[in-house]
């Protein structure tokens, strides 16, 4: 049975890190929780489990991951953010994986729990995350704040049974906030990246991901809390087109 490291990434997050560490006690040989100077009871609640636990000055989602995976003992590694947990058929699957791994990565579904709802349209599911990983097979990548693994070519990787429990935002207020805070950085990667913005993608793209979430990806079937996401997810593209147009205009 191969060794597994679970790494996992907190701040201030009392109020998620005991549910996402009580869900992996059951597959993981290591717990690596990296910690960016949480001013809450994160690091006493993680005091009470047999853990590592760093405190790395946060530089970014890609990068802290990277370093996190780093800190890993075993190369198989499972990332988390704390407001994760593994639903009871993806442990299963873990499991499955640890007494025979014939794969370089694999995929779960990740299920979101919306101001509590659990959200199984509106673009947000099954939301495919490459997280069980051979670490020497890749490294994060991706444009902050959207982090992803990426393999090496000729990697193999395999799905799995179950879902990624998500316990997204527990308010409205909260998922506002979220939005203002990634915008502005998704604007700055953009920028970087060499993307540009003008008066009419401000205009246009807000509509369009506005009938992707609630008529393409069928957001009318979550109900209000459907309404909410696709107005929210417009919105936050109004706010990343906007901003990146302001910084070309002060570039």
């Amino acid at each position: 049975m191969i060794k597994l490291s679970v790494v996992i990434l907190t701040f201030n997050e009392e109020r998620n890190i005991k549910r996402c560490i009580e869900s992996v006690l059951a597959v993981a040989d290591e717990i690596v929780v990296v910690d960016s100077f949480s001013t809450d009871k994160t690091k006493e609640i993680c005091s009470a489990y047999n853990i590592r636990f760093s405190e790395h000055g946060f530089e970014g989602y890609i990068e802290q991951k990277n370093y996190a995976t780093s800190l890993a003992t075993n190369d198989i590694v499972l990332s988390m953010d704390a407001d994760e947990a593994l639903s009871e058929e993806l442990l299963q699957s873990v499991l499955e994986v640890k007494q025979n791994r014939t794969f370089d990565g694999y995929t779960m579904n990740r299920l979101t729990n919306y101001c509590g709802k659990w959200i199984h349209h509106s673009g947000w599911y099954p939301d495919t995350k490459l997280r069980l990983v051979d670490r020497r097979k890749g490294r994060w990548g991706g444009f902050n704040p959207h982090d992803r693994f990426e393999m090496e070519a000729g990697g193999s990787i395999s799905p799995m049974k179950g879902d990624l429990l998500h316990y997204s935002y527990y308010t409205f207020d909260e998922h506002r906030a979220q939005i203002r805070k990634f915008a502005a950085i998704s604007a700055k990667a953009l920028h970087q990246q060499g993307v540009r913005s003008d008066p009419a993608k401000i205009i246009y793209k807000p509509i369009a991901r506005f009938l992707r979430a609630y008529i393409v990806k069928a957001g009318f079937l979550d109900g209000m809390e459907g309404w909410t996401i696709a107005r929210m997810t417009a919105w936050a593209s109004y706010l990343r087109y906007s901003q990146l147009y302001q910084i070309q205009r002060q570039s």
